[in-house]
């Protein structure tokens, strides 16, 4: 029994892996009411989908894409495809991590909170002020 379970987590292990921190980031993003933390689990998932393409793109017994002299056949190299692809992603999540932080900044400017219960109160009330002080002019 604790072999075949072994066995399977050292083929599947990997994207089990995977598949754990990309539910991690998912609830997180769903249960936490702070932006930050919010952004974080978003980063997560990230991580998440960038690793599961690297591993797809993984295969055995084979070598980096360089010309070698016991290498012949194309089977015998790894797809740099989907590396290349992923080198992208980061510098994509990297971007999308620095806008976020800078939206957060200025949210915290604004409202002086990036919690979302706090924020959305702020909000009615400012809603609530602009309608009442529309209906007494």
């Amino acid at each position: 029994m604790m072999t075949t379970i072994n066995a399977y987590l050292a083929a599947k292990g990997i994207y089990m892996l995977t598949l754990v921190l990309l539910a991690l980031g998912v609830a997180g993003i769903i249960v936490c009411n702070n932006y930050m933390k919010k952004l974080i689990c978003m980063n997560v998932m990230q991580v998440a989908v960038i690793f599961f393409f690297l591993c797809l793109g993984q295969k055995y017994p084979a070598t980096i894409p360089v010309a070698l002299d016991s290498a012949v056949k194309a089977s015998e190299y790894v797809n740099p495809l989907p590396h290349g692809l992923m080198l992208t992603a980061i510098v994509v999540s990297l971007g999308t991590t620095g806008v976020g932080l800078s939206l957060l900044l200025r949210i915290r400017e604004k409202y002086g909170t990036i919690e979302e219960d706090d924020l959305i109160r702020r909000e009615e009330l400012m809603n609530r002020k602009a309608k009442n002080g529309g209906n007494r002019k």
